[in-house]
């Protein structure tokens, strides 16, 4: 499927991380989602019901990064996917990046980051 409904840069606030001091102070992360999916029927029709709303899924990235926390910000990516999968039927495969810009490394870097896709049982 080439049809990609995609929301980049959703700036959180959020206390992820190994280290202590990462809950207490906590730090700015950036958030990227993909999702695959048909966008023939609403494209067609221009009927929104036909879709997945952005805003939808960009609650839903907001609510989980910042009312929880992980050490690890692939268990955040990893939540994050499968609380969009589970919640949206019609998307067949969910890209998920999360960066952390101030991650405490001993080097001058821009920032850390991973990404998952996770695809539906059945999806190609």
């Amino acid at each position: 499927m080439s049809d990609h409904i995609r929301v980049e840069g959703i700036a959180v606030f959020g206390r992820h991380g190994v280290l202590p001091e990462e809950e207490v102070l906590g730090q700015r992360f950036y958030l990227g989602l993909d999702a695959e999916l048909d966008l023939a029927p609403a494209g067609r029709a221009d009927d929104v019901a036909l879709t997945v709303s952005y805003a939808d899924l960009t609650a839903i990235a907001v609510s989980i990064a910042t009312e929880r926390r992980f050490q690890l910000i692939e268990a955040l990516a990893e939540t994050i996917a499968q609380a969009i999968l589970a919640g949206f039927p019609a998307i067949a495969a969910i890209t998920v990046r999360v960066d952390k810009p101030s991650a405490p490394v001993p080097a001058i870097l821009e920032r850390v980051g991973v990404t998952i896709t996770r695809r539906r049982e059945g999806a190609r």
